[in-house]
């Protein structure tokens, strides 16, 4: 995987502070504990001695030295096993002064065995995630948030209940992201205006990134757009950030792309999509995209080689109902 850099060091200084939290609560459990049971910082007291005393020892040519050893490491198992009696008689947990690490890993450093730990990973997914997730401002696009009593109970005239099918939708959408991984299909949410797309892709996109998956979601036409600047714009500043996004979108675990067929249709923006489409699937890259065109319009707006790669490679999930903004308005909700 390879890494932004800006990203990567504000994922960094996140792990910075949480070692400094970490350290600082060690410190606190430290103070607090020699305040209350004093014999525990003459114990630690002695047993920082004995490991000068062993290193001395060690590289010492006494002819007593194996013999000195030995004392030694029977007197610090005594001192550990009276420090753990001291800890548990007053109400502790053994290991209550033990170092803090939030990833036991790596132990807070974000590097294991030769490479980047999994723990610094999940912050730069974090990261990433919060730069591109423009459409994750509102703060309700959560899967126990979603109304389904704003689709009809009644059978539509197909003889299906809005309210059933969406339900099944709704059950999908939730296994999708709660058993997300790099290998899940990418879909296709197709239906009407207000019918739910935007809102459970953007379930899909929170609960994939709390889960340390790295993810974009951007509309269409401002992701379009980000293709176009990089090759395009004339203010060298525009044409590296619009670079830096486009990679972003080509490289993150999951790129959830909104309102496909909204955006201006031109040969720029089509050569764009394809791009961002192909790559994606040639890297094995998950993509989610919504659109409210159904299939002859999107013949009509996009290229065989686009419509190909959408029929053959993406789960299509059809949307049912009626628009739930005019029902909020029925019941004047």
């Amino acid at each position: 995987m390879s890494y932004d850099g800006k990203l990567l060091a504000q994922a960094r200084e996140r792990l910075d502070d949480i070692r400094a939290e970490n350290q600082a609560e060690h410190a606190r459990r430290q103070a607090e504990v020699r305040t209350r049971i004093p014999e525990i910082a003459r114990i630690d007291s002695r047993l920082r001695r004995q490991m000068s005393e062993l290193m001395g020892l060690t590289i010492s040519r006494d002819p007593a030295a194996p013999d000195k050893i030995t004392a030694l490491e029977k007197e610090n198992l005594e001192l550990q096993a009276r420090r753990a009696e001291l800890l548990v008689g007053n109400g502790y947990p053994m290991d209550y002064l033990d170092e803090i690490y939030s990833c036991p890993k790596c132990r807070d450093t974000g590097y294991y065995e030769g490479g980047v730990c999994s723990c610094l990973r999940e912050l730069y997914n974090r990261a990433l995630t919060d730069e591109l997730g423009v459409l994750l401002k509102n703060g309700d696009e959560r899967f126990d948030s979603f109304d389904l009593t704003l689709y009809d109970d009644a059978p539509d005239e197909n003889g299906e209940s809005p309210r059933e099918y969406m339900q099944q939708v709704y059950e999908t959408c939730l296994r999708y992201a709660e058993g997300f991984t790099a290998h899940s299909p990418s879909l296709l949410f197709q239906g009407g205006t207000g019918l739910g797309k935007t809102f459970l892709s953007a379930c899909i996109a929170r609960v994939v990134a709390d889960r340390g998956f790295s993810v974009c979601y951007d509309t269409a036409s401002s992701a379009l757009d980000a293709f176009e600047n990089r090759k395009f714009s004339r203010d060298p500043a525009a044409t590296e950030a619009a670079a830096v996004k486009a990679r972003r979108m080509l490289s993150c675990d999951l790129m959830i792309l909104d309102d496909l067929g909204t955006e201006m249709v031109t040969q720029i923006s089509t050569s764009a999509l394809y791009t961002l489409i192909n790559t994606r699937l040639t890297d094995r890259r998950v993509t989610i995209i919504s659109t409210n065109c159904a299939d002859a319009e999107l013949a009509k707006k996009y290229t065989p080689q686009i419509l190909s790669r959408l029929n053959g490679e993406y789960f299509v999930l059809p949307f049912l109902g009626r628009d739930i903004r005019l029902i909020k308005k029925e019941r004047e909700i």
